[in-house]
């Protein structure tokens, strides 16, 4: 009932390529929907940008992963490829200061693509709300190819509050 009401918000694609379910991910705490609820794409550019405006919270030590606040409340884990942390940082190169004001599209992190998937690692990346208990539901663009900035990957809306 009234539906119609709910605001909903898009989240877009931190990096180009094809947008998968989170089933599609191998890895169980992505694909089980354990760190949160959203999307993964198979990354296919080197920049990855934010997905939304919002501050950028947290940025992993390794810069394989980064955390963006959203006005609304939401949380953001952008997740760089699987198992990339135990590159150490290497193949990533931080373009933005954690805590700072960032707008969709801004560029967060570039990519060493070839020196990552020599080492063997998927550049398969998650986008991921981290408190999905406030989100009412999500309508996945999978299948799709997008374009880093340009394009969603999926759109939400909150729970309404009693």
């Amino acid at each position: 009932m009234l539906e119609f009401l709910k605001k909903s918000y898009d989240i877009g694609a931190p990096v180009s390529g094809k947008v998968l379910s989170l089933s599609e991910v191998p890895d169980d705490i992505f694909a089980q929907k354990i760190a949160g609820d959203g999307a993964a794409i198979e990354a296919s550019s080197d920049v990855v940008v934010a997905p939304a405006d919002g501050e950028l919270t947290l940025v992993f030590k390794t810069h394989h992963a980064f955390a963006l606040t959203l006005d609304n409340g939401i949380e953001l884990l952008v997740h760089i490829g699987i198992d990339t942390v135990n590159l150490k940082g290497e193949g990533f190169e931080l373009l933005a200061n954690e805590g700072s004001r960032v707008k969709r599209g801004t560029p967060i992190v570039k990519l060493d693509r070839e020196f990552i998937i020599s080492k063997g690692y998927s550049l398969i990346t998650v986008v991921l709300i981290t408190n999905s208990s406030m989100i009412d539901c999500i309508k996945y663009n999978a299948g799709q190819l997008v374009k880093a900035g340009e394009d969603n990957i999926y759109k939400y809306s909150l729970k309404v509050s009693k």
